[in-house]
Parts: C-alpha cells; structure tokens; sequence
C-alpha cells in the first residue's frame, strides 16, 4: 500500500521533490501531480471504487476509510468536479503506468537536429565527397543541416566561389534535399539550411553503388560537425 503519513517542514526533501513553504501555509501539491490520501482538500467527493462503479458523493474522510480497508489509496482524478470526483486505486501502480505512458510516447515522436557541416571555398575534390556522404546521411536519418562556408582574408571578397561550392553539393544530393533557408553572407561566413524531402527512411546496410562518391579513406579529413536542437 502506498499510505503516507507523515510531517513535512518547510523546505523539506518528500518522495515528490523539494517543499518549500511559508510558517502558517499548506505545502502546494504539484499540479502535474493529482492530489491523493490527505493531500485532498474537499470535505465531500464523488467516489468511484477500484472496479470502475459509481460509490456516489461520500466525505473525503469516509472515502480515505474505504480506500485504507481495501489496501489502495484514494487519488483525485477531476478536481475540477463538484464535488472532485476520486477513485480508490493503487497510486504506485497508476504512476507507473503513467510513466511507461509517457515513455512510449517519446519514443514515437520524432526528434528533428539541425547538424552543421562546414566547407571551405578552396576544398578538395576528396574532402568535398566525403562531407556530402555526411549531409546525405544526415538527411536520410531524418536531420536538418546547416551548410557553412567558411571565407578567410580576401576569399570573402569573392562571395560567388562560395554559391559555386553550395550549388555543387546540392546538385549531388538532387531530390533528398530542399533548400529550407537560402544562402546568404555573414559576415565571413555563408550560410544555407537544408531539409529532408522526404520521410526518414532507414538506410540500407548495402554498400553503396553510388559512383558520384568514392568511399572514404581511413585518412581522409576529419569533418567539421556540429549539432544543436531545432526549436
């Protein structure tokens, strides 16, 4: 039985995280969290028993009774009710299934990063390949990137070199990608945001036959990638 009875002072550690209150106030009861047992302020409530069947309106006194005889707990699932409507259950129970709920239910959203990948006006054909493979997995799996070129010195002086380098790579990745935030300078830098053109799709385990990318050498450049979180 999950019953508890027990004192809590001002800024006191209880099961449901930190307390704090002022001399003379009640400890607030989250409001993600339902009320249960003692923590039910109504004197009367609409009782609904273990089973699912309508009790009807008892005192919150009587209703801890029936609850404690049954070896359950009294939880408020509608305290928006006149009166709050409680039902007799196992609360350790209902929180882990609640949990378990919630659980299920992130792993079925789908969470959409935005990865960086940096080029540099003046790359090498190899180098070039080998960060496209790495946008266009990016894209399969589902990701946004973001595409920066890097200018240095006078290089900046000569924005097109840069559009000549985007152009490229979004030529070799075609129809996978769509051109989510245009190209544009600055400062030193130029920046475009891609997205995937289609659902994610798991990639296959094959290799590729892809004769536009040459496989990556154990010695190719390391590629500069970061991530951050789409809001």
């Amino acid at each position: 039985m999950h019953w508890h009875e027990r004192t809590t002072s001002c800024g006191a550690d209880t099961e449901e995280g930190t307390a704090h209150c002022n001399r003379g106030t009640a400890i607030a009861t989250p409001i993600s969290e339902p009320r249960y047992n003692e923590r039910i302020r109504a004197r009367e409530v609409r009782l609904i028993g273990p089973d699912g069947s309508q009790v009807g309106v008892r005192t919150t006194a009587d209703a801890l009774v029936l609850a404690r005889e049954l070896d359950l707990d009294l939880v408020e699932v509608a305290p928006l009710a006149n009166p709050p409507v409680c039902r007799i259950m196992d609360y350790g129970k209902f929180r882990y299934e609640e949990a378990q709920k919630a659980k299920e239910s992130r792993k079925k959203t789908t969470h959409v990063t935005v990865k960086e990948v940096k080029f540099r006006p003046k790359i090498g054909k190899g180098d070039f390949d080998t960060k496209v493979r790495h946008m266009r997995d990016f894209l399969e799996d589902g990701h946004k990137v973001k595409v920066t070129l890097q200018f240095r010195g006078r290089e900046v002086a000569h924005p097109e070199l840069g559009a000549k380098i985007l152009d490229a790579a979004l030529e070799q990745l075609g129809s996978l990608a769509k051109v989510e935030t245009q190209a544009r300078l600055e400062g030193r830098n130029m920046t475009m945001v891609l997205s995937p053109d289609k659902k994610p799709a798991k990639k296959s385990t094959e290799k590729s036959t892809d004769d536009t990318a040459a496989p990556v050498a154990e010695s190719a450049p390391e590629v500069e990638i970061s991530t951050e979180d789409n809001e």
